[in-house]
């Protein structure tokens, strides 16, 4: 009976670190010209480096919610900062009048809808959360 416990315990464990590690894309909406973004490019918007996608649009960000370990392993793969590094930049940003971060959302189906939403928006998924309502730019 115990080894019936732990050999479940072990699998629910190995099953939740597989969601954990699962990867993140970065996406637009379908209308947007930006067919594909590079992690240098993804990292200068989300940094406030630039507001402006490539092909020249303003980006509307979307962000997940702090608490969401997506957001933090977007960071990391993305700026090669964490979070708490990002929302640190954006406060010196946003206190200086240089831009406006971004929009927190409360999940990735909010993120989605959001992109689909407004040709001008970019955000992070889960890419098993992926649909034709939204365009993968980048995978992470």
């Amino acid at each position: 009976m115990h080894k019936t416990i732990a050999t479940l315990t072990f699998a629910a464990l190995a099953l939740g670190s597989l969601s954990a590690t699962a990867d993140i894309v970065v996406i637009v909406n379908p209308k947007n010209a930006a067919a594909s973004l590079t992690a240098e490019q993804v990292s200068a918007i989300y940094l406030g480096s630039t507001t402006t996608f490539p092909s020249g649009g303003a980006a509307t960000l979307a962000d997940q919610p702090e608490s969401a370990g997506i957001r933090n392993d977007f960071y990391q793969k993305a700026t090669g900062r964490s979070s708490a590094q990002a929302k640190a930049t954006w406060a010196r940003i946003t206190f200086t009048g240089k831009g406006t971060p971004p929009k927190e959302l409360k999940s990735d189906a909010d993120v989605k809808a959001f992109v689909a939403g407004d040709p001008n928006a970019i955000g992070y998924i889960d890419s098993s959360a992926v649909d034709g309502s939204v365009k993968v730019a980048l995978k992470l």
